[in-house]
């Protein structure tokens, strides 16, 4: 399996990902629901997650996925290890906040 790591932007958004969940529906949704995150970035690796590469345009040599409500960004580092970039919700404006997050 290869290694995951996450990324700074990646555990600030993971962060507020859990709070929002725990207020809004529970601390053991919360927990259920970013298990599941970290089981879908340790299935990266197998290719078992449906990623796709991002567009050309954008500049970035990385791939996205979604899980649920979420969109995944990620890449390959320098050592092959797998890098989660960021975590955005649907309803964000995902090209402007996955651009900012790929520069910290």
């Amino acid at each position: 399996m290869t290694e995951v790591r996450v990324q700074r932007a990646a555990a600030v958004r993971i962060d507020e990902i859990y709070k929002y969940t725990r207020e809004r529906w529970g601390e053991a949704q919360a927990d259920s629901y970013v298990t599941g995150l970290f089981e879908a970035f340790g299935n990266i690796g197998e290719g078992t997650v449906g990623s796709r590469p991002i567009a050309a345009e954008f500049e970035v040599d990385g791939f996205w996925f979604r899980y649920r409500k979420h969109y995944v960004y990620w890449k390959i580092l320098d050592d092959g290890t797998i890098g989660i970039v960021t975590v955005l919700h649907e309803r964000m404006h995902q090209v402007g906040r996955m651009l900012e997050d790929w520069e910290s």
